[in-house]
């Protein structure tokens, strides 16, 4: 697949909605405006209606999940086997699965300059990283697939939500469905990064299909081969 190179948008690229560091747009090339200083959180609001009406109606047991540690160009032989290995089947859902990912990961990779990514496909019926919070790295990539989306919180109540954590009754927006989000983390700079949470589910019967890019790092698998 040919790489991507990502020129930085300005507002003349097109509606851009820029605010408590949060910049988001409906044109993909709104998530390099992470590197703007004051930007902490870019958003790709898109509409993906019939891929996550197709997950959602899989039952959970369907649902691909795994993590490989890939070059750029191992992505797609990477991404078709971790899919073609899973027990979603259905090929034409799984190749509009795949050419998502796929999209995700070669933007990822331009915007973050790096040749190597950390893909993570989750598939989630539990509070995973329910406690708000901001990542400890430099950049990450979110896209939820199925059930509820991340959670973020206004630059002005972050404290008061990373230290009341359940007992939070502040501000609280869940990203729309299909939203790419690209967080910068507190890697990045001192106390950057929005505040934010996965959506508590334990105990609701959801199933959760989460997306996640990040940059190697120690908690990466190893790296993945073709002939492995």
């Amino acid at each position: 697949m040919m790489a991507l190179s990502l020129p930085l948008p300005t507002a003349a690229a097109g509606a851009l909605a820029h605010g408590g560091g949060v910049v988001r747009g409906a044109d993909p090339a709104v998530l390099a405006c992470v590197h703007h200083a004051d930007t902490a959180l870019t958003l790709w609001e898109r509409p993906m209606p019939d891929l996550m009406r197709c997950l959602a109606a899989l039952p959970a047991s369907r649902l691909p999940s795994g993590r490989v540690l890939v070059r750029r160009e191992d992505a797609p032989a990477a991404l078709t086997r971790l899919l073609g290995e899973s027990p979603l089947g259905d090929a034409p859902l799984t190749q509009a699965l795949l050419a998502d990912m796929l999209n995700l990961t070669q933007r990822f990779a331009a915007i973050a300059q790096t040749d190597r990514v950390d893909i993570r496909l989750d598939k989630l019926a539990h509070n995973a990283c329910w406690k708000f919070h901001r990542d400890h790295v430099r950049l990450r990539l979110l896209a939820t697939y199925r059930g509820p989306q991340t959670q973020i919180v206004p630059p002005s109540h972050s404290a008061w939500a990373m230290t009341a954590q359940r007992a939070y009754r502040g501000p609280l927006e869940e990203l729309a469905p299909g939203t790419v989000a690209l967080f910068k983390g507190a890697c990045a700079a001192d106390d950057c990064g929005i505040v934010h949470r996965s959506p508590p589910i334990a105990g609701t019967g959801i199933t959760r299909l989460l997306f996640c890019l990040n940059l190697p790092s120690e908690a990466s698998p190893p790296p993945w081969e073709e002939a492995r």
